[in-house]
């Protein structure tokens, strides 16, 4: 880890996971070549026009769970930490940390030039406002369980102790120390995600409106269009302000994979955030050097919602559903390399070996002749089938997804799916809404390179829980994990976890991701990294 400070011998086993996520980074790349235009770069290239699948739905990091938010946040933010191309750890407010023996207390010190967009330090009391704020049950907020690892979290945001006890301290302006529960040797990684990053300590300077927004990162908010983008401009008091190069970062919000490559194509996006499946063969057949293809640590879902029937106290039928699905033919029909799931946790998670499904390797008339079995011992048949509602949000892979796996499940088990089809932030809120789905096209995309990030989720407590998955067992065993210090023991604990999960079918893993973005000749710095992220501060516009 590249940091001044020389800590003791927990942080060994940090370094040794950062070098695992960069070769990770680099094993994982996959670079299919160049869309056929002018690699010229645009007059001036003062602006980088971003395309964006849909619009954040807000741009508070306490409120933030949707990755589109946190696309946008960590342009305007800047952690304790934050990470190099390739997806390394690195410094960013704190200058420097260190670890003590027992690996649960990290002191971190801050870079005395850290500001504010408006010229005020970064002081570490910033931070644990922020901290506080997010653990605080009373404020909601949907990343609180990310900072639950830090000491005293658990207990208040489950009410039982007040936030002023999180175990987090400024010793001085700029110096902040924080206490964990058990050693987490991931933690540095972890404050990297947007639920750690500071606020403004002076909240009412701090608003939606962009004349007022105060942010510490690359770049603040100069204008919101609502429906149609977001404008950045660089912060003349960031740190590190001679290494952005390009002035104005544009977000265009455009939902429609066609639309966003139809605005590539005409020079109106720099970098899109997706690709179109039916645009494949055609960037193949030109070779394209423009079109970057890699996986990253994400998982795409359906949650079943376990609160009432058909699902609630029917393995079976879980199970049956889960089996129906031909996972070989949806990944073609996706068409971009992505691998079928049988399991939850992403293969390249680092100290982890993906579970599945010990059905995985029946041939498919083996498995949908079982699937049937078991439709038919939960007490459905053609004669009786069972009706669902199936909610996703509108994007073409998402609806075409849908509609694959409804003539899947109605091919081999009869059943009849009405397909809910929602924008993505009314989404965001009908997920929450069990009223309104049996089944929800869901997605887990990796806060941090960890085997619990994932598994954390189906904790009977986790915010994060859509299905309402509650075991005792499993919780147990997560709990356990919590408190191994030993990383093959802990390993060996979290795998045993995903196992008994599984075996419980919560959920239906579907595939695992694989990012997707056309990147225009004269846009360099554009690397892929285990958990797909490209801040706009690593990119420059080069003229050609």
């Amino acid at each position: 880890m590249p940091f001044a400070l020389k800590p003791p011998s927990t942080a060994t086993l940090i370094i040794a996971m950062q070098h695992i996520c960069v070769l990770l980074a680099l094993t994982l790349f996959a670079a299919l070549s160049g869309c056929g235009q002018s690699g010229k770069s645009p007059i001036g290239g003062q602006t980088l026009h971003r395309g964006l699948g849909s619009e954040p739905s807000t741009l508070d990091p306490a409120a933030a769970a949707d990755n589109f938010s946190q696309e946008v946040l960590r342009d305007m933010y800047e952690g304790l930490t934050t990470e190099s191309p390739t997806g390394e750890v690195i410094p960013g407010v704190a200058l420097a940390w260190s670890v003590d023996p027992s690996g649960t207390q990290y002191s971190f010190q801050l870079r005395p030039d850290a500001r504010w967009s408006n010229g005020q330090p970064v002081k570490a009391q910033d931070f644990v406002i922020a901290f506080r704020r997010i653990v605080d049950p009373t404020k909601a907020s949907p990343v609180a369980d990310d900072l639950r690892i830090i000491a005293g979290a658990a207990s208040i945001i489950s009410g039982k102790r007040q936030p002023a006890e999180l175990g987090v301290t400024a010793t001085s302006d700029s110096e902040l120390v924080i206490k964990l529960e058990k050693p987490a040797p991931y933690l540095p990684q972890l404050l990297t995600h947007s639920a750690a990053f500071p606020i403004y300590s002076d909240a009412s300077a701090s608003s939606h409106s962009s004349a007022t927004w105060v942010s510490n990162g690359p770049y603040v908010l100069s204008k919101w269009s609502p429906g149609s983008s977001i404008e950045l401009i660089r912060n003349p008091h960031y740190w590190d302000r001679r290494s952005v190069q390009i002035p104005t970062v544009q977000y265009q919000f455009v939902p429609d994979d066609n639309s966003q490559y139809a605005r590539y194509r005409a020079g109106q996006l720099d970098v899109t955030d997706t690709v179109p499946a039916n645009a494949i063969p055609e960037l193949r057949r030109e070779n394209s050097k423009e079109l970057v293809v890699a996986p990253f640590l994400a998982t795409a879902f359906y949650g079943l919602n376990l609160s009432v029937p058909p699902f609630a106290g029917n393995a079976k039928l879980r199970q049956a559903m889960a089996m129906a699905i031909d996972r070989r033919r949806l990944v073609e029909s996706l068409g971009f390399g992505q691998a079928e799931a049988y399991g939850f946790v992403p293969p390249g998670t680092w100290n982890f070996r993906p579970q599945s499904w010990p059905w995985r390797g029946l041939s498919e008339s083996e498995r949908v002749r079982e699937a049937r079995r078991l439709y038919s011992e939960a007490g459905y048949s053609v004669d009786t089938p069972l009706h669902l509602r199936l909610l996703f949000y509108n994007n073409p892979v998402t609806r075409n997804t849908a509609v694959l796996i409804a003539a899947m499940w109605k091919d081999s088990l009869g059943i009849d799916t009405v397909l809910i089809e929602e924008e993505y932030r009314v989404f965001l809120e009908s997920r929450h809404d069990k009223s309104r789905w049996d089944v929800a096209r869901l997605g887990w995309l990796a806060d941090y390179n960890d085997a619990s990030n994932f598994l954390d989720i189906f904790r009977g407590h986790s915010s994060n829980n859509d299905a309402g998955y509650h075991s005792s067992a499993f919780d147990a065993l997560m709990d356990e994990a919590e408190r191994t210090a030993d990383a093959n023991v802990r390993k060996a604990i979290l795998e045993q976890s995903e196992q008994l999960m599984l075996s419980d079918y919560p959920i239906v893993p579907l595939y695992f991701y694989v990012s997707k973005r056309l990147v225009k000749p004269y846009v360099h710095g554009v690397q892929p990294n285990p958990l797909n992220r490209v801040p706009s501060k690593l990119l420059s516009i080069v003229n050609q």
